[in-house]
């Protein structure tokens, strides 16, 4: 097949068994993957110590898998399928971590986060307790039946926006997350414009992009002057940054690769691309990662694998210690190379300074 052709699938759906981390781990853990070191040793071979976490500066809640699209390179492999939910009770268990906590960032995920019906309680109780609020939108979302309010709620409680837009071209964009879904963003983008999203410091519009094939992004200035260019151009649409964000090589992504026979290919081009400098900005380093059912990880990939934090941190929201989770030992595997490749990678973008 070529890369990324044909209709995407949950894995769960397709009854892959790739649905499980397991297996995803047994892959990158396995034959296919020896050429490439263990992450732990590649930061050793470079007099770098293991990793370990510092204060918690982002509390990141991934609220559940249910989505209104199913795009190729969802590393959550989610879906309209998808069932998993955050319950009111871990909701308030995270709220109770921000109001009890110093912790300036609530960073919402999915899935489509503002799907989970505790979604907005979520956002704008954390609004209320004076942090930032930043929720992962796939901008389908805000025109979509049920939600012809969600842009207003949104820009009401000045809840800052980032927004998967993997190309600003409208083939490229398609390949990657469904046929027609470039239309539905630029018809939401301009919707933000309207609300002053993007065109105001109170209302960030950032966008994301993804490689639609198992390349490196390229450099992120140049991308986001270019993806300014056109949009400004073809649909009067603005924005405030855009961050560039490596294809992890799990979940769906690494079905692709592994049909596509690239896999291996893949993984030693972001082996090869290690770039020390990327390593004291990792995101796992000052994110603490929530998945829907309160199980705490070092990152939204590590929760897709179902890596843990290591001992003897708590392992959920509900037994949240700040002083046991600080400086915890770092749960790593190869899939960890996609954010230290080249400029590197995080939920904010590039990393290298």
């Amino acid at each position: 097949m070529s890369f990324a052709s044909a209709p995407a699938l949950t894995l769960l759906r397709q009854q892959s068994p790739l649905a499980a981390p397991s297996e995803q781990l047994a892959v990158l853990g396995g034959p296919r993957s020896e050429a490439v070191p263990e992450f732990d040793a590649a930061l050793a071979a470079r007099g770098l110590p293991p990793l370990a976490a510092g204060p918690i500066e982002i509390l990141q809640v991934n609220v559940g898998k249910l989505c209104n699209q199913t795009c190729r390179h969802c590393h959550v492999d989610a879906g309209p399928d998808r069932r998993e939910s955050m319950n009111g009770d871990t909701v308030d268990a995270c709220l109770r971590v921000l109001e009890s906590a110093d912790i300036p960032t609530l960073d919402i995920t999915g899935g489509a986060p503002e799907m989970n019906p505790h979604f907005r309680r979520l956002a704008s109780t954390a609004r209320k307790l004076g942090r930032r609020v930043i929720d992962r939108c796939n901008l389908t979302i805000l025109l979509a039946p049920g939600f012809e309010d969600l842009a207003g709620f949104l820009a009401n409680q000045r809840i800052e926006i980032v927004a998967s837009l993997p190309c600003y071209l409208e083939s490229n964009c398609d390949r990657q997350r469904g046929d027609g879904v470039y239309q539905k963003s630029i018809a939401a983008l301009r919707r933000l414009n309207e609300l002053g999203y993007g065109l105001s410091e109170e209302l960030p519009l950032t966008l994301v992009y993804n490689p639609v094939g198992p390349s490196l992004p390229p450099p992120q200035a140049k991308l986001e002057a270019d993806y300014r260019r056109e949009l400004r151009a073809r649909w009067g649409v603005e924005f405030t940054r855009l961050y560039t964000i490596t294809n992890m090589p799990i979940s769906r992504f690494l079905a692709d690769l592994l049909d596509a026979g690239r896999y291996e290919e893949y993984l030693s081009k972001l082996a090869q691309a290690f770039n020390s400098a990327t390593v004291p900005r990792l995101m796992c380093r000052n994110t603490l990662s929530v998945d829907w059912q309160g199980r705490l990880y070092d990152c939204d990939f590590n929760q897709m694998l179902e890596l843990p934090v290591g001992s003897p941190a708590p392992r959920t929201i509900f037994e949240f210690d700040a002083k046991r989770l600080l400086d915890r030992p770092i749960s790593t595997a190869r899939h960890c190379y996609g954010c230290t490749a080249g400029a590197g990678s995080s939920c904010s973008g590039s990393v290298a300074s």
